[in-house]
């Protein structure tokens, strides 16, 4: 059993590692930067499930709170996550929730864990663009011009990729624990 909580504590650790690393890499686009942290997130969360993607996220939140440039083009702190974009920030939680739930429940069924993927995706763009537009004063389709059109291409995209990446690597990690139990 200890060797479960370790190899979980270290997987947490890792996999936020792999969030801080991607999350940077960006492409500054108007007022909301394309970044590969959704694609951090779903692997996180994929890899994982909901519970551990969540601290995932959780940890790289409070990480660039404090001032670690872990957000995208390795912004931090607390202006950042209070400002135009923190409510996408906020939303990675919701995608490590769907991300997470539906690749634990159907993990096998690779279009179930994309179905899952696209959810919390809407999720973060709904937290994210009524954030965007009310710290903006932007109408609802001035918004979603902003932070939701444009990034539809590139997420699904992440998402295909995702999928394919991380379901591989969950069945190994599964194995691995069975073995070492």
């Amino acid at each position: 059993m200890k060797k479960t909580k370790t190899m979980t504590i270290t997987m947490i650790a890792l996999m936020t590692a792999i969030l801080c690393i991607l999350a940077p890499i960006s492409i500054p686009l108007s007022t909301v930067p394309i970044s590969l942290g959704t694609f951090g997130v779903y692997l996180c969360a994929a890899i994982l499930g909901p519970k551990n993607g969540i601290i995932c996220v959780l940890i790289y939140l409070m990480l660039g709170l404090v001032g670690i440039p872990v957000f995208a083009e390795g912004m931090a702190g607390f202006g950042v996550l209070a400002g135009p974009t923190g409510g996408y920030l906020i939303g990675y939680l919701v995608i490590a929730f769907f991300t997470g739930f539906f690749t634990k429940k159907w993990g096998k069924n690779p279009l179930i864990v994309f179905l899952g993927m696209v959810i919390g995706t809407i999720g973060c763009y709904l937290i994210g663009t009524i954030w965007l537009g009310l710290q903006l004063n932007l109408g609802v389709w001035q918004a979603l011009m902003a932070g939701v059109i444009p990034f539809i291409p590139g997420d699904i995209i992440k998402m295909v990729a995702c999928t394919a990446i991380s379901l591989p690597v969950r069945k190994q990690i599964k194995v691995y624990l069975e073995v070492g139990k």
